[in-house]
């Protein structure tokens, strides 16, 4: 079976034209919105308790988790945030001030944040715009300045902003969100805002406006390839690509389409990402989300036990390759070519003249790859680098190639003098 790349661009100046617009467009409506590009400028990485943990979050762990992604290299590749989700609350004191769970986090957050500031790490919590969480925790509507003013006094860096058990029509998510960003932003810390609404409201339209650097796309992942036509609910790694690849206009630095988290490494395990059909997924799918989160520029957030990798799952987050893609300074989102039953095909344009090119193969045999360079506008001097085998390879080379079921092929064609 042989399947023809064809791509629809017809000369690489009118591809850099229509990449110069979007970047154009991206500018102007930060500065319209007066967003600022300083927070978030690249996607952001790290590793996040939800999928490992779910509500059974805690201190000794996290400080576990840590450490091992200083011993693992992951912090040295730019994994430096970890992601306190939902779980974590107690309530609120005599004051409302809200509280941590004190048998989760004896010390308290704020002894935390200041462990993970010690060893260059950041901190990232979780709350949401009702007065309960998606766990049922205490929440932050109506105390939006308050929390925010505790978060920023604990050294918070991120706050993920859930919306489980708030009104489901756009106008009042808005205001919510809002809120809270004015809030955040009155304490005078720079805290990233990343909005968590699902997408069901179109968040890329609006997000920017109302203060978020970041926002979730679709709904939750599960560690799984594609949601089987029998599944009501929960999505895989190929769901969530469907939509979030359409988006590439709407991302640059400092408002960036969120596709959720890593499910890297994972391997069925029971809980949250293991609900829904999340039975698992192979290594070459695991690399594929991986090489396709990259190009998407979408964050980077583990979520597999640190502590406990194998040898396939480091050779992927570590992937240093691969995640130079996802933190180009370009911050320019991969446009999608071709996407039919068998392939999807990504170009990126990268800094110093580089493009980044991911192809995906959906089907459940192995095919050969045919290039047409002249389709691809990438006729020029280029050294092409195979960001997975790590060598440089020749054009005759990678017409050579197959492509194994559920594989992406990733290349970097640098540029020739």
């Amino acid at each position: 079976m042989h399947t023809v790349i064809g791509l629809s661009l017809t000369n690489m100046n009118s591809y850099m034209r229509k990449e110069i617009i979007i970047i154009f467009c991206c500018l102007f409506n930060m500065a319209c919105l007066g967003q600022s590009t300083s927070m978030a400028s690249k996607p952001l990485m790290g590793w996040m308790s939800w999928n490992f943990f779910a509500e059974k979050v805690n201190e000794l762990e996290l400080k576990e988790m840590a450490t091992a992604m200083i011993q693992s290299g992951l912090v040295d590749a730019g994994y430096n945030y970890i992601f306190i989700d939902d779980g974590w609350q107690g309530g609120r004191d005599m004051k409302n001030n809200i509280i941590a769970d004190p048998a989760k986090f004896p010390s308290g957050i704020k002894a935390f944040a200041d462990f993970l500031h010690g060893k260059g790490m950041k901190l990232g919590i979780y709350s949401d715009a009702a007065q309960l969480t998606c766990a049922g925790y205490t929440a932050s509507l109506n105390f939006e300045e308050q929390d925010a003013k505790t978060f920023a006094e604990w050294g918070i860096d991120y706050l993920k902003y859930d919306y489980c058990n708030a009104p489901a029509d756009s106008n009042t998510a808005k205001l919510r969100y809002q809120k809270m960003a004015e809030a955040l932003k009155k304490t005078g810390r720079p805290i990233v805002f990343g909005i968590c609404e699902w997408g069901e409201r179109k968040p890329w339209n609006w997000a920017a406006g109302v203060g978020g650097q970041l926002w979730r796309t679709t709904h939750d992942i599960r560690d799984k390839w594609v949601k089987k036509p029998n599944e009501k609910w929960g999505l895989g790694i190929l769901d969530i690509l469907e939509t979030n690849a359409t988006l590439n206009e709407f991302a640059g630095p400092g408002r960036w389409n969120d596709a959720d988290m890593l499910v890297v490494g994972l391997y069925g395990k029971k809980g949250p990402s293991g609900d829904g059909g999340g039975i698992g997924c192979t290594d070459i799918e695991y690399e594929s989300q991986f090489s396709l989160w990259a190009m998407m520029c979408s964050p980077l957030y583990a979520s597999n036990d640190i502590r406990k990798m194998n040898e396939a799952t480091k050779s992927i987050l570590l992937n240093k390759e691969v995640i130079n893609i996802n933190q180009d300074s370009l911050g320019i989102q991969a446009v999608q070519k071709e996407n039919d039953g068998s392939l999807s095909i990504f170009l990126k344009s990268l800094s110093n003249g580089d493009y980044a090119l991911a192809i995906l193969n959906k089907l459940d045999c192995s095919i050969p790859l045919i290039l047409d360079f002249s389709k691809l506008g990438l006729e020029g001097n280029f050294q092409i680098r195979d960001l997975w085998e790590h060598k440089t390879i020749t054009k005759s080379d990678l017409k050579k190639q197959m492509i194994l079921s559920h594989q992406t092929k990733l290349y970097r064609f640098v540029k020739s003098n």
